[in-house]
């Protein structure tokens, strides 16, 4: 099963059944049930606290090897 990622609702939009989104709302959706609510800026993948743990190592990692080198 494909996994699904956390977004942050900018604009709301309508959900289905009558009801809508809220800004702020984070709903868990398939990239391929974001991809069109992200194009046009309703919709950003929330950033979770261990992909920027993950990207703040990686400069530090980069440092180390030249320093190496």
């Amino acid at each position: 099963m494909a996994p699904r990622q956390t977004y942050t609702v900018l604009l709301p939009f309508p959900t289905g059944g009558g009801h809508w989104s809220s800004v702020g709302q984070e709903l868990d959706l398939l990239d391929v049930e974001a991809n069109a609510l992200r194009s046009v800026g309703r919709l950003e993948l929330k950033k979770t606290e261990v992909a920027e743990a993950a990207s703040a190592s990686t400069p530090a990692k980069k440092a180390t090897t030249k320093k190496a080198e």
